[in-house]
């Protein structure tokens, strides 16, 4: 599933075309992905202007200036298109991933100025709503997500209270929404791995002067996936098709039996399965 930096780097991709864009026109090509589409979808759409993009967690969020927002998560395979004049050739250094198939194409935008914006999802478990904008923050999906990683709200004094007592080890923790929104197993398994934490230890025994350094190198793996794209993994692409460059940085996820990559170390990756996921450490010096 698209973790936050991926989510990120499409909002990046699709902002250009749909920020302060007017949608002249909107398909649904069938009724469902994962959920039903809202009552009168396309009507509630055809017409409106997405006056702001926004992400919050794993979800992208079009401000609408009719009092709602359409909220939309793109699953385990769903993914965002813009279309390209015939004959153009995609800019930038990223290899691009092949045109999604026709027959998965779910959802078309068109916008007043001449954008076109397809949503394609081979496996339907991406969704849709459209809700209310002054009650966005009490709506199930929103009311209980912690602070955003990349923002201030998201400090050493946060993890403190969040890890206090707990038995838990701090992967689970940090996977917990509430504690903190939109950190997946990837990038927890990296941030973890470069603090040179154990994710497996009782986050309440973990040393309060390690949670200034945690925070700062969650906030590093983040922005380092978001400036290379993100990290390709199965479906995911951007919006204008091209595969993320993060994977050929990681330093834990996947690297199961290679050298640790941290100074001084000479462990070996391990990989154990917590809570039903994979999770990949060094047991030397994640200890």
């Amino acid at each position: 599933m698209p973790e936050l930096p991926e989510v990120e780097t499409v909002r990046r991709g699709l902002a250009p075309v749909l920020e302060g864009a007017r949608l002249s026109r909107v398909e649904a090509r069938r009724a469902d992905l994962r959920f039903p589409f809202p009552e009168g979808f396309v009507q509630r759409l055809t017409g409106a202007t997405i006056q702001r993009l926004d992400r919050r967690a794993k979800y992208l969020m079009g401000e609408l200036d009719r009092g709602e927002t359409l909220v939309m998560h793109l699953g385990m395979s769903g993914r965002f298109e813009i279309a390209r004049p015939e004959g153009t050739i995609r800019p930038g250094e990223f290899v691009y991933a092949q045109d999604p198939d026709p027959k998965h194409a779910h959802v078309v935008f068109e916008t007043q100025a001449g954008g076109r914006v397809t949503y394609y999802d081979p496996r339907r478990f991406g969704y849709m709503a459209l809700i209310e904008t002054a009650k966005l923050q009490e709506h199930p999906w929103f009311a209980g997500l912690g602070p955003e990683p990349l923002s201030d709200a998201f400090n050493a004094d946060r993890l403190k209270a969040a890890f206090a007592n707990r038995k838990q080890g701090p992967k689970t923790l940090l996977l917990d929404q509430r504690v903190v929104a939109g950190l997946g197993n990837i990038y927890v398994c990296e941030a973890l791995n470069r603090a040179r934490i154990s994710p497996f230890k009782p986050a309440g025994s973990i040393p309060a002067r390690k949670l200034p350094g945690l925070v700062t190198i969650i906030r590093e793996v983040l922005e380092e996936a978001i400036a290379a794209g993100g990290s390709t993994l199965r479906d995911y692409a951007s919006a204008d098709g091209a595969l993320g460059y993060f994977q050929h940085r990681f330093r834990a996820y996947g690297r199961e039996g290679q050298p640790c990559l941290n100074e001084g170390c000479t462990g070996v990756i391990a990989r154990e399965v917590q809570a039903g996921r994979s999770t990949f450490f060094c047991p030397v010096c994640q200890k």
